[in-house]
C-alpha cells in the first residue's frame, strides 16, 4: 500500500514494461544519439508525470519500465515518446535523416506488458470473496464468457 501514488481523485500503481525498435532494426542508437534519446525520454516522462523505474537504450531498440498515471493509456504514452523522439532526433542528427529518408525513425509497433504487486489469481479471489461480504447489499457478481 505504501507504494501507491496519489492523484487528485485516485490512488494508483500502474507499471508498464515498454519496448520499441528502430525501423528495419537499424543500429543507430549509440553514442550521442543514444545519450540524446535518453534525455528526451526522461524529459517526456517528466512532462507527463511518468516515473521511470528503469530504462536501457540498445543500438536498435529501447526498454523502459514506467510507473504511469491512470489518465494516460499505453498507446498515448508511446505516441508521445516515439513521436517527439523521432522528430527531435531527425532534426538534430543529419545522418539519421539520411538513414531514415521516409521520416520514420521507429518501427510501427511496440511491446507492452503490465506489472503489479498481485497476480491475476489474487484479484479474482478478492472479487469472488465480495459475494456476500455485505448481507442485503444487493450486490451482484458476474463473469463474461469469452465466447460471447
Amino acid at each position: 500500500m505504501e507504494n501507491y501514488r496519489t492523484g487528485s481523485h485516485s490512488r494508483f500503481d500502474i507499471k508498464y514494461h515498454l519496448v520499441w525498435v528502430t525501423k528495419y532494426r537499424k543500429a543507430i542508437l549509440y553514442g550521442e544519439v543514444g545519450h540524446r534519446l535518453r534525455e528526451l525520454v526522461i524529459e517526456i516522462c517528466k512532462a507527463n508525470e511518468i516515473e521511470i523505474l528503469s530504462g536501457h537504450v540498445a543500438k536498435d531498440h529501447v526498454h523502459v519500465f514506467l510507473l504511469c498515471p491512470p489518465n494516460l493509456s499505453v498507446s498515448k504514452i508511446m505516441q508521445y515518446i516515439k513521436g517527439k523522439t523521432s522528430r527531435k532526433l531527425m532534426m538534430e542528427f543529419q545522418h539519421i535523416q539520411k538513414a531514415f529518408w521516409g521520416r520514420h525513425l521507429w518501427a510501427r509497433g511496440y511491446f507492452a506488458a503490465s506489472s503489479g504487486n498481485v497476480t491475476d489469481e489474487v484479484i479474482l479471489e478478492y472479487i469472488r470473496l465480495q459475494e456476500g461480504a455485505e448481507p442485503g447489499d444487493g450486490g451482484q457478481s458476474f463473469t463474461v464468457d469469452k465466447g460471447q
